[in-house]
């Protein structure tokens, strides 16, 4: 299947009923932000019907926003009903399934200096995340913070640099 940019007013656009994906107005505002400074570069990806298989936040984030009417999108009619469930799943899951190398973050964030990169959900300032979250031992599931040793249980902590959310 070859695929297409069309564009679409996004008052055309469906979001599907059952979209797992949470998107919290905080996201949303980051979504908004993007689209402000960089474009509208990630067109929203359809089904039959201008059904949305992935894009909501960004449908969420261009309806608060009247000065853009029409929205890139590309189609995915070729799809079955379950490969597009699938890949809604999967492609959401993929987005948050890796971590920064954050020694090349900090250079990468170091070199941006006319964009306000905490508007996207970072912290600008030297990190250590081994001084924010200790060293993390994933054989026996210990946090080792300075000389004291302690067992967790499984945990969500968020990384202060990125925003990300981790599970220790």
């Amino acid at each position: 299947m070859e695929l297409k940019i069309e564009y679409l007013n996004k008052e055309q656009l469906k979001p599907y009923a059952n979209n797992a994906k949470l998107h919290p107005a905080e996201q949303v505002e980051q979504i908004k932000k993007s689209i402000e400074e960089f474009g509208f570069n990630d067109p929203i990806a359809i089904w039959h019907d201008n059904e949305i298989i992935e894009g909501h936040g960004r449908l969420l984030a261009v309806m608060e926003m009247p000065e853009i009417s029409e929205v890139p999108v590309i189609r995915l009619d070729d799809l079955t009903d379950e490969q597009r469930r699938a890949y809604m799943l999967a492609h959401n899951r993929l987005t948050i399934n890796s971590d920064f190398d954050f020694d090349v973050l900090n250079e990468e964030l170091k070199a941006i200096t006319d964009i306000k990169m905490e508007d996207f959900g970072f912290i600008i300032n030297d990190f250590d995340p081994v001084e924010i979250f200790g060293d993390i031992d994933s054989n026996d599931n210990t946090v080792k913070s300075g000389m004291e040793t302690e067992a967790v249980g499984k945990k969500k902590i968020q990384c202060p640099h990125c925003g990300k959310w981790f599970e220790v």
